[in-house]
């Protein structure tokens, strides 16, 4: 087992997000968040930042540093199981519909109406259930690498693996399985830099061969393999990153997944209207990624072009990987703030 430690102490030239600027709230369900908060300044709005797995807050600290200064609110909170906030290993707990409440309950808790969402990987699936419950409090969705996920009270695991291998020539969702089984928490953190090679590859074709496939993520983390890191993301960053996740464990993160392949997202799926599949009538922006070799970009953009509002929606498609975010920070950026300015606020 490799021995790694639960805290780091980061170089003076690494950008980390300002720990007196966090804050723990209670949820109206018992679930304690922790989260980034920052007060709008200049009649700007606030942006509601959702990260994906296996991530933190810690995710959005370029995009924070750059919207603080222009005077947006954020609120970014460390999602169910991640960072400061609590860490349930019941599936059950990981509903998107009580997930979408907590934030709500956050909003409600800074007193901001109405806001602008935007989400990445598994945040880019709670921002559309956002769209889905909580239309009223959003003037605008943006979704990162992962677009627009609408209602699917059918969904099958099995069904949907064998569909896309079908269209694209290999599975894509083969780690879901892995995530899903009793103690995938423990094999992860006894090969944790393992796991951040192949979640952080230097070449993302990887994913085509040692994620995507069932079986191959467990195979690659079980034979310790190891490749180089990409080029934006630093060894302290990575350092960072690893830590805030190994102290709380792999346990709760993982149980996103479980969600999914038990039926309990299905399940939650079905009291969704269908008045409430397509997006609200209100700005929408999808920037995805043409090497991410998991989240399809043609299959997600297809998506979300059919479901977004007709003149109201763009699409955005960086030559970028998963972590858009971090490999593509200034376009990211440069990207949403546009959208906001020209679509929402001028709008």
């Amino acid at each position: 087992m490799q021995q790694h430690p639960t805290s780091f102490e980061p170089t003076s030239n690494v950008l980390t997000m300002d720990l007196s600027s966090y804050k723990d709230l209670e949820t109206s369900r018992g679930i304690k968040y922790h989260y980034f908060y920052s007060t709008a300044h200049d009649s700007k709005p606030t942006l509601l930042l959702v990260h994906g797995f296996p991530s933190n807050s810690y995710d959005w600290r370029h995009q924070v540093a750059f919207f603080k200064k222009k005077g947006y609110g954020l609120v970014v909170p460390d999602m169910l199981g991640y960072g400061g906030t609590d860490k349930p290993t019941d599936p059950e707990e990981y509903r998107l519909s009580l997930i979408c409440k907590d934030l709500v309950d956050i909003l409600d808790a800074e007193n901001v109406d109405k806001s602008i969402v935007i989400g990445h990987d598994w945040g880019s699936n709670v921002v559309s259930r956002l769209a889905s419950y909580h239309a009223d409090r959003f003037i605008g969705y943006a979704f990162l690498a992962v677009g627009y996920s609408p209602p699917s009270p059918d969904f099958d695991y099995e069904k949907i693996m064998a569909m896309i291998k079908q269209a694209v020539g290999y599975e894509i969702m083969g780690y879901w399985a892995f995530f899903s089984e009793d103690g995938a928490d423990k094999v992860i953190e006894e090969h944790i830099d393992s796991f951040y090679s192949i979640v952080f590859p230097q070449d993302p074709r990887t994913w085509i061969t040692d994620l995507g496939p069932l079986g191959s993520l467990k195979a690659w983390l079980l034979a310790n393999k190891t490749g180089p890191p990409p080029e934006y993301l630093t060894e302290d960053e990575r350092k960072i990153h690893s830590s805030m996740l190994l102290k709380g464990g792999l346990a709760a993160p993982v149980k996103w997944y479980k969600m999914a392949t038990s039926g309990i997202y299905k399940d939650d799926d079905k009291n969704i209207p269908l008045t409430s599949y397509p997006l609200p009538h209100v700005p929408a922006l999808f920037i995805g990624c043409t090497k991410d070799y998991i989240c399809l970009f043609p299959l997600h953009k297809d998506t979300f072009e059919k479901l977004a509002p007709k003149g109201l929606s763009k699409v955005v498609a960086l030559e970028a990987d998963h972590w858009v975010m971090w490999s593509h920070k200034e376009q990211v950026n440069k990207e949403l703030e546009e959208w906001i300015e020209q679509s929402i606020l001028k709008g």
